[in-house]
């Protein structure tokens, strides 16, 4: 927003006091001490706005009186530091606001500072020190089990509308980058913009403006986790056997655009596995992974994995013997894992549809496309490394993360 329209609409808000969508207070300190608002209570009242429709709470106003009582210049970072606090420590899963140093003219004309912090409409349930507040009118209030239940119910997966396809209220349409919704449009006579909304990137939120989509921030803009802080791949490669600190030779965490975690997720196990060769009829390269059933794998990860559990990432773990393949969320619908090679259940429709639009380019793979619509990842994932290894990969579920296990290939010493 326009620093000049800030200040205007502040100065404003203030006059006609509390409501809704704002909240003020007033900063107390005792020497170097803040005596309030207390952390707790701002990380409720944070809570409380991302749990409703969003709204600001602004610090150094009185909130009876409506005079602005500004922060010394020498308290601002100790008071920032209590809001970071409050928004990280006491608040399941944390918060990210927006915050601004605002200065504002009291009733004498005299320039105040204060902290302006925007909360938007969250896209979870945030649970503060240990209870659920939403704003009604003027006040948070703590929400009653039913409420709590049906708000859990709207803001997850079983809500009718996907939760790929809410508006990430904080992101704008122009953190959507050019290059990248370019690659997912097609070439005809309509309008990106429309196409854009027709594909569902660019969808209207509550607050009656455009956003990107969470699906739109995970194919279209240049780092998802601005948004959504775990929606990257973590990969991890050991030297033995088991998961041990001391014994890991790579590590990297692969973030961006969803389709390039796919590529970038490959290279580090390309560069990670042994290659041995036969040699008694020419080379023979033998790789330890099939780069075709690894593609699938992370593909289907990508694609399938549920984005609505905060705190969780896609795990890509490579021991001496296997690679781990860690994804978020429960099956989707009745699926079981003894269902997976014969049935097909697409958790992220929208996001299979986006993948499918993105085009490969990797010596490696024989395709054109980043994802198919035929249901042959798991039959490919399963055959490919069958042959390789000499041993099926298996799926488990373990809690709520659906396992993927593929055996390294162990040429015999005779034929290499």
């Amino acid at each position: 927003m326009n620093r000049e329209k800030l200040v205007k609409d502040l100065i404003y808000q203030i006059r006609l006091g509390e409501d809704s969508r704002f909240e003020y207070k007033d900063v107390h300190m005792q020497g170097n001490v803040i005596k309030g608002p207390s952390q707790k209570d701002l990380a409720d009242e944070m809570a409380a706005f991302a749990n409703t429709k969003g709204g600001s709470l602004t610090l150094g106003v009185n909130d009876k009186t409506r005079d602005i009582t500004g922060i010394a210049q020498e308290h601002i970072e100790q008071v920032q530091q209590l809001v970071t606090r409050a928004s990280q420590d006491n608040i399941e899963p944390p918060l990210q606001p927006f915050v601004q140093l605002v200065e504002l003219p009291n009733r004498d004309g005299e320039l105040r500072i204060v902290i302006h912090i925007q909360i938007d409409r969250s896209l979870f349930v945030h649970k503060s020190n240990g209870r659920y507040y939403h704003r009604v009118n003027e006040s948070k209030k703590e929400m009653a089990p039913d409420f709590l239940h049906r708000l859990m119910m709207q803001r997850s997966q079983a809500r009718l509308i996907r939760f790929e396809e809410q508006a990430v209220m904080g992101a704008a349409i122009g953190d959507l980058d050019a290059s990248l919704t370019e690659k997912l449009t097609l070439s005809n006579n309509q309008p990106v913009g429309l196409q854009l909304r027709k594909l569902k990137i660019i969808v209207k939120g509550e607050d009656g403006n455009e956003h990107p989509s969470v699906a739109g921030v995970l194919m279209a803009t240049r780092d998802p986790r601005l948004w959504l802080p775990n929606a990257y791949i973590q990969c991890v490669a050991y030297r033995g056997e088991t998961r041990d600190a001391n014994d890991q030779i790579d590590a990297q965490d692969i973030t961006g655009p969803l389709d390039q975690q796919v590529l970038q997720a490959l290279a580090f196990v390309e560069r990670n596995m042994k290659t041995a060769a036969k040699k008694n009829v020419g080379r023979e390269d033998l790789p330890q992974y099939s780069i075709k059933a690894l593609f699938e794998a992370l593909v289907n990860a990508v694609a399938h994995r549920d984005y609505a559990i905060y705190g969780a990432k896609i795990r890509l773990h490579m021991f001496n013997d296997r690679l781990e393949l860690a994804s978020p969320g429960a099956l989707a619908n009745t699926m079981e894992v003894d269902d997976l090679e014969m049935r097909q259940s697409c958790r992220n429709e929208l996001l299979a549809s986006l993948l499918a639009r993105c085009t490969v380019q990797h010596a490696g793979l024989a395709r054109a496309l980043m994802m198919d619509k035929r249901g042959e990842g798991v039959p490919i994932i399963l055959n490919e490394s069958e042959t390789l290894s000499g041993q099926r990969p298996d799926y488990q579920m373990a809690g709520e993360e659906l396992m993927l296990t593929i055996y390294a290939a162990n040429p015999k010493t005779d034929d290499r």
